[in-house]
């Protein structure tokens, strides 16, 4: 059984997320939350572009450099964001999937956990 309830767990989870995002990334969301979803955490950010960033992705080779880039930043930033996971939840990652939209500027990232963490709030 866990100690801290699905919704403290999603908060602390948005927060340090957001936090990352604004120490690794150089900006953080406007706006962001988490689901725990069996042994998925789903976290969506919006508000995740800066000014240039926008500027850049009103034509479709300044979207895909956008793209690019914060794909690559957010690779190379996994071993950081096993780390948050493996503190706030106890739990490792398997995989981790993420996406952008340079139009919304909203970003989605799935997290696959080695065990279902809903079912420790049970």
């Amino acid at each position: 059984m866990n100690k801290k309830t699905k919704g403290q767990m999603e908060a602390e989870f948005t927060k340090a997320v957001i936090q990352f995002e604004k120490e690794y990334l150089g900006r953080g969301p406007m706006e962001g939350r988490t689901f725990i979803l069996r042994d998925m955490i789903l976290v969506r950010l919006r508000g995740i572009l800066s000014l240039a960033e926008q500027k850049l992705s009103e034509n479709s080779d300044g979207r895909t450099l956008v793209k690019e880039t914060r794909r690559q930043l957010f690779e190379s930033s996994r071993p950081l964001l096993e780390k948050i996971v493996l503190d706030i939840t106890g739990t490792n990652i398997v995989s981790l999937h993420t996406d952008m939209s340079t139009k919304t500027g909203e970003r989605i990232i799935v997290f696959t956990l080695a065990s279902d963490l809903e079912a420790s709030f049970e």
